[in-house]
C-alpha cells in the first residue's frame, strides 16, 4: 500500500506539491491580512482595507514565489529577479482574471456568488499553474535530461 501511494506521489509530484504550496500561500498571505488588521491597519477604513489587500498579496506572491521556485518547479534559474518579475506579472493576470470573471458572473449574469468565487477560485489556480508552468519555470531542453 505505502509503495502504491509513493508511486502516486511520484508519478503526480508537480502537482500535488503545487496544490500543497498553494494551501500554505493561502495560510501566509490570510496571515498577513490578519496580522495587520489585528495589530497596526483597521479594516473598517477604506484605505486601510486596501493597504491590507495589497499587503496580504505581497506576502502571498513572495512566500508563493519561492515556495514553487523551490518545491514545485525545482528552478536552476539564475536570473531570480527576472523569474519573479515574471511569475508576480502571471499573478497580476489571473488577479485581473478573477475581477473580471467575478463581475461577469455575479453582477451581468446573476450567478450565485459564493458558486462564482469558487468557480472563479478554480480557474485562478489552474491558470497559475498553466502560467508558471509555460513562462515562469519552464525547462529548458537541457533541464530535461
Amino acid at each position: 500500500m505505502i509503495e502504491k501511494i509513493k508511486a502516486l506521489y511520484f508519478k503526480y509530484e508537480e502537482i500535488i506539491n503545487y496544490l500543497v504550496v498553494g494551501v500554505a500561500n493561502t495560510f501566509v498571505s490570510w496571515g498577513a491580512w490578519f496580522a495587520c488588521a489585528y495589530t497596526i491597519l483597521d479594516a473598517q477604513v477604506v484605505w486601510q482595507n486596501m493597504a491590507l489587500t495589497v499587503i496580504s498579496w505581497v506576502a502571498g506572491v513572495i512566500f508563493g514565489y519561492f515556495m514553487n521556485r523551490i518545491y514545485v518547479f525545482k528552478s536552476k534559474e539564475p536570473n531570480m529577479w527576472k523569474e519573479f518579475l515574471q511569475f508576480a506579472g502571471g499573478r497580476v493576470a489571473t488577479g485581473v482574471l478573477d475581477a473580471v470573471m467575478m463581475v461577469l458572473m455575479v453582477n451581468v449574469m446573476s450567478i450565485n456568488e459564493a458558486f462564482s468565487k469558487i468557480f472563479v477560485s478554480v480557474l485562478v489556480v489552474i491558470g497559475n499553474y498553466v502560467l508558471s508552468k509555460l513562462f515562469v519555470f519552464k525547462k529548458k531542453p537541457e533541464e530535461d535530461k
